[in-house]
């Protein structure tokens, strides 16, 4: 009896040891080519649109189809930080004193989120950006890889609001874009 409990420990161990081990290591390397994906990506969208001055529906598109490529799904978070140059020489632009070259006061930035961008690009087919505006982009995947799994499973590290595949990129834009 004792001898057979024994076999069969072995067996389990060495089942554990030569499929499951090599097989949580192939998936976080799954995870690690998905997560080196899609920061290029993103690195390439954000790129384009800050060189370009714009935001269109086709590379928006672009961006989505090289990200499920991966074969995950994911959320993304865009962000335009808008520079509102100079607002204390708009207000005094009308004063006889003023000159419009004399710059007053620091630059303001305000900020429109993914869904206002969307909009936009939804409505025109393009968001044009400024020069001096900042574009953030990220991107995390919303399902469950094979790699979470099996540590959820085996070390119960990762939860629901963990993201193992993630990539983000921003840039300041450097040419306005020809409809603003």
């Amino acid at each position: 009896m004792g001898d057979s409990l024994i076999t069969v420990v072995a067996i389990l161990l060495a089942a554990i040891l030569m499929f499951i081990f090599p097989m949580m290591a192939m998936s976080e390397r799954n995870d690690d080519v998905a997560e080196l994906a899609v920061q290029t990506a993103i690195s390439e969208f954000v790129n384009k649109a800050r060189n370009s001055g714009k935001i269109t529906t086709a590379d928006y598109d672009k961006l989505l189809a090289e990200l499920h490529a991966t074969g995950n799904t994911y959320n993304v978070e865009m962000e335009l930080q808008v520079l509102d140059a100079n607002p204390a020489r708009k207000k005094t632009e009308g004063l006889a004193f003023s000159t419009p070259t004399t710059k007053l006061g620091e630059n303001i930035y305000y900020s429109i989120y993914t869904s206002q961008i969307m909009d936009e690009i939804d409505g025109k087919g393009v968001k044009y950006m400024k020069e001096g505006d900042i574009l953030t982009v990220k991107a995390a995947n919303t399902n469950n890889t094979i790699s979470q799994m099996l540590k959820n499973f085996f070390y119960s590290l990762s939860g629901n609001d963990t993201y193992s595949i993630v990539g983000s990129s921003s840039g300041q834009v450097t040419v306005t874009g020809s409809g603003s």
